[in-house]
């Protein structure tokens, strides 16, 4: 692409966006060798990594490139037999730990769901190499630029201890000698320094005889004299020459890791490379997310289709998003309108989106918006009028022009601005018709811009050419920045004019001066604006009403789920209490059946066949109920069923009485024969009371147990409550069903914990009605008489 066609499209403003998005300075470096490219195959590849790139920072966070440096002209130092410093190989060992890092940032944890969703960035990960011998001998031996660490080796330890060893020996002699009384004097401070890195001590110089040394300095005055004392000359040798061995030492674990990372070469310049590169990607990731991009859809056809498309360098605030297609039905675009009107950021819009998509880059517009692959893009747009050159506006745009005639190829794109502006508008029109024709000719896709009523009516007329405006509220003065395709622009100079305020007699003296076909032909553009504006009105409330009624459509289903959810919960609910009510049914009535069948032997033969037909009976209705799915089968209209009413128990198959009134949940307690069950009172059907056989007081239906030795009193005295409870549920059964109507239950007086424990059970159970303590000449506090039901 022409260097000054990125320059008039402001490319170079993306790009110093995108390289504000780079981590590194390989990536930077990377950067500046990336090119627009007019390979289709290219720019997919390019626009699926940036795709993936912004799919892994939205599964993943962002990449980390902490820690990535140059480090290439490090590596062929060393694959030169060169030594490295600490600062070069830490550098090193940070790439290391950065190229893992990412290989696993993006190889772990993918998404498995979808294998084919970060190819590029897949096979970029496993050109990552890993080394972890090298990185932990670098990070393990050195600390910083300056200084190697104790674990570099066991050698250097070793010397560094002796070093330490000797620095304490050397300080403990010196320590003495200045704190010594008969040293004192003849220093000049009290304290221990150094000079050419041997320990030695400030004397005065009057002094120098007494103190016995080599002399390494002396002070700016010349009162003081550094001497190192004889005493520790051969102690500051040994350390001189440990020094000595521990720098050999440093030398000599720097050159093995310098051969380390010679060894390991070519993985490392391959590291870079790739880091630089996913850099790149990554940066292009984030800018897609930052201004909200979308990958376009690309062809080879020259078409391009950009909905709701934002200029990038606009503010998020300010910018007003456009449509704009070309390149299918017709090849070139001319955009009229007032000034200010949009044209030209609409026209840089349109190239710069073209740009942006051949360099890999997502667009500021919508999903589905379309871009064609152009061999080149050229534009002329703006004024570049130089005084140095002698060139008017005119001639800038000429020249401009010739240049793209000369340099013209097949499947390129050209942008002009005001085409045939600056001279006689008459001469100017008819240049501007003439290029456009030719360009039209060539089968060159273009968009203009233009005033020139001439080239509406070209546009009009001319096959494969089509209108396009800017709109313009002529009420309010100030452009909608909307691109209108199809229809052509108008001026509205008079209508500005009349709002402005001049004189109505000048702008009817304006309009006579101008050709009457011309006016028409505005009155006309007038016309259709004013039609399509009502159109679009139009269109709008349809949408508007279509939006209402598939909201309202959305609400009803909502509804009708919800309805159903409360139906299915309802009927699960209804099958949980039916179970509930089932076993509870079941466990009661084979309880009573296996203390009734204790008791069948005293029975008489009608007894026992009665027995035998309510456990089959019950079983029959467990079994049905069962293969039935234990569905209730409800009642509507039960409100009216009350105290003592005869009803029809249709989970149970069973009649009985009510005998209580409905609780809070909606259940009642009915007594079934021998039974007494709490049931929902919407699964009762009330019916008539059967006309039954008056029998003597104390009679059970189905029993008689009257031979029966039966007591009227049980004694409980001295058993523990659980024993008492057993045998008072036993004796209540009994006697009920051999038909006593009161008993008494003796547990003497004692503490009262028994008394007080089968008053509570008496409370709960299920036959009794009434239960007080005895009265005097019953026994009093001692006995509890019960009356059954």
């Amino acid at each position: 692409m022409k260097e000054r066609t990125l320059k008039v499209l402001e490319f170079d403003k993306i790009l110093m966006k995108l390289a504000s998005k780079m981590e590194t300075s390989i990536g930077s470096d990377y950067l500046s060798k990336e090119a627009v490219s007019a390979d289709i195959n290219i720019v997919v590849t390019k626009q699926k990594a940036t795709t993936e790139g912004v799919r892994k920072i939205i599964s993943k966070g962002q990449p980390p490139f902490g820690g990535i440096y140059k480090i290439r002209d490090y590596v062929k130092r060393a694959e030169l037999s060169g030594v490295l410093s600490p600062g070069m190989l830490l550098k090193i060992g940070d790439n290391l730990r950065g190229s893992r890092l990412m290989r696993n940032y993006i190889l772990l944890e993918s998404d498995q769901s979808e294998p084919d969703s970060f190819v590029i960035l897949t096979s970029l990960g496993k050109r990552l190499n890993k080394n972890t011998d090298l990185e932990d001998s670098i990070f393990n031996a050195i600390i910083n630029d300056e200084e190697i660490s104790d674990n570099a080796s066991s050698k250097l330890r070793s010397i560094r201890r002796e070093i330490n060893n000797k620095n304490q020996m050397i300080k403990t002699k010196l320590s003495s000698m200045v704190s010594s009384p008969s040293y004192q004097k003849y220093l000049q401070d009290a304290i221990i320094t150094m000079r050419n890195d041997r320990y030695v001590l400030p004397v005065k110089v009057e002094y120098k005889n007494q103190v016995k040394g080599m002399i390494h300095d002396q002070s700016s005055t010349g009162a003081t004299l550094f001497i190192e004392p004889m005493q520790i000359v051969t102690l500051n040798n040994e350390l001189s020459t440990l020094a000595i061995e521990e720098k050999k030492e440093i030398e000599r674990i720097l050159a093995e890791l310098s051969a380390m990372v010679a060894d390991f070469g070519e993985p490392l310049k391959e590291n870079e490379t790739v880091l630089a590169e996913l850099d790149f990607i990554f940066a292009k990731a984030k800018l897609s997310l930052d201004l909200r991009c979308q990958e376009p859809i690309l062809n080879t056809d020259m078409i391009i289709n950009i909905k709701k498309g934002r200029h990038p360098l606009i503010p998020a605030s300010d910018v007003v998003p456009i449509d704009i297609w070309l390149g299918k039905g017709f090849k070139t675009l001319i955009i009229t309108g007032p000034n200010t009107g949009g044209k030209t950021v609409s026209l840089k819009t349109l190239g710069l989106f073209v740009l942006m998509t051949q360099f890999g880059l997502h667009i500021p517009a919508n999903s589905g918006s379309e871009i064609g692959i152009f061999s080149n893009i050229f534009a002329d747009i703006g004024d570049e009028q130089s005084i140095e050159q002698s060139l008017s506006t005119f001639s800038s745009h000429m020249k401009n022009i010739v240049e793209i005639f000369n340099e013209i190829e097949d499947n390129a794109l050209v942008l002009l601005d005001e085409v045939g502006a600056g001279t006689d508008p008459v001469e100017g029109a008819a240049l501007a018709t003439a290029i456009l024709d030719r360009l039209n000719q060539y089968n060159i896709v273009t968009a203009a811009t233009t005033h020139y009523s001439e080239l509406k009516i070209y546009a009009l007329t001319q096959p494969g050419v089509i209108n396009g405006s800017v709109e313009f509220d002529v009420e309010t003065l100030s452009p909608t920045y909307r691109v209108l395709i199809g229809v052509p622009g108008k001026s509205n100079a008079f209508e500005i004019s009349k709002k402005l305020g001049l004189k109505p007699e000048v702008i009817e003296q304006a309009r006579g001066l101008i050709e009457t076909n011309n006016i028409e032909f505005e009155d006309a553009l007038l016309k259709i604006d004013r039609d399509r504006r009502e159109t679009e009105e139009a269109k709008e409330e349809i949408l508007r009403l279509q939006s209402e009624q598939a909201a309202l459509k959305e609400i009803i289903k909502r509804e009708e789920r919800k309805i159903a959810e409360q139906k299915d919960k309802i009927l699960k609910d209804a099958k949980y209490e039916a179970r509930k009510l089932l076993e509870a049914t079941k466990n009661e009535s084979f309880t009573i059946i296996s203390r009734l069948e204790k008791y069948s032997s005293d029975l008489d033969k009608a007894s026992r066949k009665d027995i035998n037909d309510i456990r089959d009976a019950i079983n029959q209705s467990i079994k049905d109920m069962s293969e039935s799915g234990y569905v209730l089968e409800t009642h509507d209209g039960n409100e009216d069923i009350q105290l003592w009413d005869h009803v029809f128990i249709s989970s149970l198959n069973q009649k009985g009485q009510v005998v209580s009134e409905p609780a809070n949940d909606g259940k009642v307690t009915v007594q079934a024969g021998a039974l007494k069950l709490n049931v929902p009172i919407n699964t009762l059907k009330k019916i008539k009371p059967e006309i039954v056989e008056v029998k003597p007081k104390g009679y059970r239906k189905g029993f008689d147990m009257t031979n029966k030795n039966i007591k009227t009193s049980i004694d409980l005295r001295g058993m523990s409550l659980e024993e008492a409870f057993l045998e008072i549920d036993k004796y209540l059964d009994d006697a009920y069903l051999s038909g006593l109507n009161e008993v008494q239950l003796i547990h003497g007086k004692g503490t009262g914990v028994l008394r007080q424990g089968i008053t509570e059970f008496l409370r709960k159970h299920q036959l009794v009605k009434d239960y007080r303590l005895g009265e005097f000449g019953e026994g009093g506090s001692g006995i509890t008489v019960v009356k059954f039901k």
